[in-house]
């Protein structure tokens, strides 16, 4: 597929500096061929008036943005420490034997990826998978199986929290890149769990 450069400009102006512009391009590179290309890097570059080393930079420094494909669903698991303690970790080695990859895998059909996260800054709810950057909360290995299975025959169950169903990865991108799809509002926002504390303070416990 072809960057459209009209939009990328468009992207562009929305910041008064233009290097301003590297993330949201990068995450919109993503949402066109599903990683960072070589050819992204050099619109990004020759668009932005930089070095194409100032953008891959940036390209490398987050694991946000990917340099070879992922899955059209692309799952990554907490493994740090509370997640770990409470399931993560089974859960990170079940997912890698029952899709038959390993940590930053593909599968052969190309539905699904596997990638250990070290924080998706949801304590409150682990442990927690991530699908397209989505939440599944409260996860156990059965039902992060189901998360996968149901991504591989392409009607994944629903996000826990956000919206009502799971975009792919490409269009996940597209909404990082800043292109509203007009789903912002749908879905659970913030759950009891994470508001606990707010109204422990209103109540002055």
């Amino acid at each position: 597929m072809t960057l459209d450069r009209d939009l990328m400009q468009t992207i562009i102006k929305r910041y008064p500096r233009s290097r301003s512009a590297i993330m949201p391009l990068l995450h919109y590179v993503q949402s066109v061929s599903g990683y960072v290309t070589h050819e992204g890097i050099e619109t990004i570059s020759e668009l932005l008036e930089i070095e194409t080393a100032e953008v891959s930079a940036v390209a490398t420094f987050y694991t946000q943005y990917k340099r070879k494909p992922v899955g059209e669903y692309h799952v990554g698991v907490c493994t740090n420490t509370l997640c770990a303690v409470m399931g993560g970790d089974a859960i990170f080695s079940a997912l890698k034997e029952h899709l038959g990859i390993e940590n930053d895998g593909v599968t052969e059909d190309g539905k699904v990826s596997l990638e250990h996260i070290e924080c998706n800054a949801a304590c409150d709810y682990a442990p927690v998978v991530m699908a397209n950057w989505e939440f599944y909360d409260n996860q156990t290995v059965e039902s992060a199986k189901s998360l996968v299975d149901g991504a591989r025959a392409g009607n994944p169950p629903a996000p826990t929290r956000g919206p009502n169903t799971l975009v792919t990865y490409k269009e996940a991108s597209a909404v990082l890149a800043g292109l509203d799809d007009g789903r912002a509002r749908e879905g659970l926002q913030a759950g009891e769990p994470t508001l606990l504390g707010l109204k422990l303070s209103k109540e002055g416990k």
